[in-house]
């Protein structure tokens, strides 16, 4: 029996488990080849734990917490409340310290709410593998499985625990999120020496580790913590790159922090020069650092991200990488396959007919018994197969299966061998028609044997063709006849004699020409990766509205070039006849053009390009190795799921930068206030309490920017991140507040003769007052009485505003330093606010206005541009191809390898 130390875990009693026969393995493990009982894997389970990698909620609750505390704003307010302490100041203290607990169990919440709600969500995903128990095939969670289970797999699954192979055929498996090796390694049982490394243990297979094609059974002796997986996981750890949209975030959190900076530092020496006091000084200065810096701006982000993955699941898309969302509303083109996203995805068999197109039972029967008894990968034409084969009058027996040559993704076909009597097996592939021809030797004609001729050859591409325009899909069936024997091949699988086809016809979905049409008023351009041939591919984009003038093949693509791919792959609209691996070419060849890519697949090659995407998405029903690449899944292959997610991704996006803007321009307006008016005045502006509670007071609205309604025009255009367009907005903005910030001070004091006190409050009520009526204006293009906030921001903003007025008046207000406010200054103040609203109002018409038509012409120029580009690129490419080879007959490796985003 396994024990619970890794040590154990990972050697018996001779030495590693791979290095020892099966059935010791097994006897250590107290297991059987059929697996183990319900009853012990639930008491396994018990003591070695779920199959997972340490995961604590409450060390996750204590880092979200602590994550508040680590802030350096959050430091420099400790600093400032110690400060405080030390030199007497003790109701400054408690007061700093009352603001600093606020506001980190503020963000705390928040964040820490949105990260539960998005485990929440990932819990609809949970991943399954098929595991013996009680003798029999179960499905079951991962992080049920316990060491002494046998695991089936085949090709797709996500390998969920270390283990040693039992049995296997044709098995290939990636390792390289282990090993590094692109190249799948090949598996099979047998024993291997105690010191041979992970990437030669070839009789084992390893968690994370992902099956390409094959079957095969394998014993799990380590879970969670005790795998390889585990072992090395801070070194294989996947490193998702920063999206444009966090990197604009970062840019502007340094710069908005680097000025913050030198302002504060002037503004703590001018003071200084001006023989205020030292310690008076500090504290105006840490808390002006503090109100001055966009310190929740990380909590802001979480919160609306989480929000629109919530709105994304119950539009029925789970989001698996929060940052996706933000490319999801900057995609401009999306890749798809056409089954099941085009079409109806529900695939019948319309007919079998023998090599002269005549409808022949015994194709039916054949292909029956190839669909049934084959155990690799479950695919929907198998599906159609059996149930039309189900529908006929009479049923027929299945004859016992011998042996089986799975399908692969370079052989493109599948073979079953049964056993007809005792003295004959038969041999059934199905697969494309090419790669069956290109095995075939014979045709059957009316039951009798003939040689395949190229008269044969040429009738067959012309029914192919004929049927293929007419949209069917069409696989070839061929079958041969053996003696009985113990072992089939790959080799055997040649001479085989040409029987018939099997025609397949999936409807396009009856929706989805008003969907492509509401996706291209989106901004999105969809284009079909498929490898269907020319003519199926062709009419379907016919019949749904796709654009279709330019096609390319897979062989074509495999002639060129990166950089003449990256000339042509903007103009084509339908990539027909497309191998696997040629996907991820064209994905970045795309992203190179400076689009933002979104790519929609669910099979076993697929996740390179899903890795490789701006935006990996799959489907719920997808094989785990697509599942686990994509950043989003679908719980329905529907593209009108995907364009209310991309609606509620532009959503987030546009919120997002709400609260940005709204952010930088009232930020930066302060700056400039602070700056010029500290070292003019004969006292501080604003104490550090009044700061700080300023800053507290107006995160509030922001806070529930998440929840704000978004214009309709907002979401019918990709958004991108510009920090130019941020820049000018800080600029624009802040200045006009710095400007009523200016006319504040003169009312306070030229025409009010406020004293220190009344200057503070008042100008903390005008400014508290100024950031609550520009959140209500910069939170839409449209006027502002013309589109209408969300009930929680109309509610918090007005109590806010209601609370900024009352603060003066109420008990204890002397704390803070605030004094009661005679009425004629609430009333300038007032008229202030209203006046800074006309004024920004009018600005952002302008601005916005303005705005576009800079935005359309760096479009046509950056259009321009790429285009003379390709066309350079599309020249030098042409050369090269025309040079003559080097001596070594190989050309330069750069040339045709592209860069791998992930």
């Amino acid at each position: 029996m396994i024990e619970d130390s890794a040590s154990t875990a990972w050697h018996g009693p001779s030495g590693p488990y791979w290095s020892q026969p099966v059935e010791a393995v097994l006897q250590f493990c107290g297991s059987k080849p059929n697996g183990l009982t319900s009853a012990d894997a639930r008491d396994r389970l018990s003591r070695h734990g779920p199959n997972t990698l340490t995961n604590d909620r409450h060390e996750q609750a204590m880092v979200v917490l602590l994550r508040q505390f680590r802030s350096p704003l959050v430091m420099i307010l400790i600093f400032a409340a110690i400060v405080s302490g030390v030199v007497g100041e003790g109701r400054e203290a408690v007061i700093i310290g009352a603001i600093i607990l606020a506001s980190c169990g503020l963000g705390f919440t928040q964040e820490y709410g949105a990260s539960r709600a998005v485990e929440a969500l990932k819990k609809q995903l949970s991943r399954k593998s098929l595991v013996l128990r009680d003798g029999v095939g179960a499905n079951i969670s991962v992080e049920e499985i316990v060491p002494g289970d046998v695991l089936k797999l085949s090709a797709g699954d996500l390998v969920p625990a270390d283990g040693i192979l039992l049995e296997a055929r044709d098995l290939n498996v990636s390792e390289s999120i282990l090993t590094g090796e692109s190249f799948p390694a090949v598996k099979a049982p047998g024993i291997c020496p105690a010191n041979t490394t992970i990437g030669l243990r070839t009789n084992c297979v390893f968690a994370g580790t992902s099956v390409r094609s094959g079957t095969g059974a394998a014993l799990v002796v380590s879970t969670g913590g005790n795998t390889e997986f585990a072992h090395i996981a801070h070194a294989i750890e996947r490193r998702v790159p920063e999206t444009g949209f966090a990197k604009g975030i970062r840019r502007f959190g340094y710069l908005m922090t680097e000025v913050m900076m030198v302002i504060v530092i002037i503004v703590f020496a001018a003071n200084l020069l001006l023989h205020r006091p030292l310690v008076e000084s500090l504290l105006f200065s840490l808390a002006l650092a503090v109100g001055l810096t966009p310190e929740l701006l990380p909590a802001i982000i979480s919160v609306t991200l989480a929000r629109g993955a919530a709105a994304m699941a119950k539009s029925g898309v789970i989001v698996r990488r929060l940052e996706a969302i933000e490319n999801l509303g900057s995609m401009d083109i999306l890749c798809t396959d056409k089954t099941g996203t085009l079409t109806e995805g529900a695939i019948r068999l319309d007919r079998s007919v023998d090599i002269e197109g005549q409808p022949s039972d015994d194709i039916l029967r054949w292909a029956r018994f190839n669909a049934m008894l084959q155990t690799g990968i479950r695919n929907p034409l198998d599906d159609a197969i059996i149930a039309a084969a189900s529908a006929g009058e009479r049923p027929v027996a299945v004859p016992s299966k011998v042996e089986e040559l799975p399908y692969d993704f370079v052989r493109k076909r599948l073979s079953v061998v049964v056993r007809e009597n005792s003295v004959t097996d038969l041999m059934i592939c199905k697969g494309a028609v090419r790669e069956v021809l290109s095995v075939s030797t014979e045709v059957l004609m009316d039951g009798r044997a003939e040689a395949l001729s190229d008269r044969h050859r040429r009738e067959i591409d012309a029914r192919v063709m004929q049927w293929s325009e007419q949209g069917f899909r069409t696989l070839a069936l061929a079958v041969r006849c053996f003696g009985p024997k113990p072992r089939y091949e790959r080799a055997d699988e040649a001479g085989l004699q040409l029987a018939g086809f099997l025609l397949f016809l999936d409807p396009p979905k009856k929706d989805i020409a008003r969907t492509l049409k509401a996706l291209a008023e989106r901004g999105v351009r969809v284009k079909m990766i498929t490898g269907d041939n020319r003519y199926v591919a062709r009419h379907l984009a016919e019949t749904v509205g796709l654009a279709n003038r330019s096609m390319m093949t897979g062989e074509e693509l495999s002639s060129l070039t990166r950089n003449a791919l990256f000339g042509r792959v903007q103009t084509v609209d339908l990539f027909v006849e497309i191998d696997p691996n040629q996907k991820e070419r064209i994905v970045e060849a795309l992203r190179r053009r400076g689009h933002v890519v979104g790519y929609l697949g669910d099979g076993i090659n697929d996740a390179p390009a899903l890795h490789d995407a701006d935006v990996g998405i799959s489907v719920d029903g997808a094989v785990d190795v697509a599942r686990e690449a994509a950043d989003m899944v679908l719980l329905q292959r529907d593209l009108g799921v995907l364009m209310r997610g991309i609606d509620d991704g532009r959503k987030t996006f546009a919120n997002t930068m709400k609260y940005i803007s709204i952010t930088t321009s009232a930020n930066f307006g302060n700056m400039i206030s602070m700056a010029f008016a500290s070292p003019l005045l004969p006292f501080l502006p604003m104490l550090a309490p009044q700061i700080l509670l300023n800053n507290l007071l107006s995160s509030f609205p922001g806070l529930a920017i998440a929840t704000d309604n978004v214009d309709e025009e907002e979401v019918h255009a990709p958004r991108v991140w510009d920090i130019g367009f941020v820049r000018r907005f800080m600029v624009r903005f802040g200045l006009i507040s710095s400007f009523f910030d200016a006319a504040t001070f003169a009312f306070l004091l030229i025409v009010a003769r406020a004293g220190a006190a009344t200057f503070q409050t008042g100008w903390f009520v005008e400014s508290l007052l100024t950031q609550l009526a520009i959140l209500l204006i910069i939170r839409t293009r449209r006027p502002a009485w013309r589109s209408q906030p969300s009930r929680l921001i109309a509610w918090l903003t007005v109590a806010v505003a209601v609370l900024a007025v009352a603060i003066p008046y109420l008990p204890g207000s002397s704390w803070i330093g605030f004094v009661p406010l005679p009425w004629p200054i609430l009333a300038g103040i007032v008229g202030i606010t209203f006046a800074y609203a006309v004024v920004s109002e009018w600005t952002k018409r302008r601005f916005f206005g303005h705005d576009r038509t800079r935005s359309e012409r760096q479009r046509r120029a950056k259009t321009e541009r790429a285009t003379d580009r390709a066309a350079i690129e599309d020249h030098r490419s042409t050369a090269y191809r025309r040079r003559p080879l080097s001596p070594s007959g190989i050309g330069s490796a750069t040339e045709t390898t592209g860069a791998r985003r992930r």
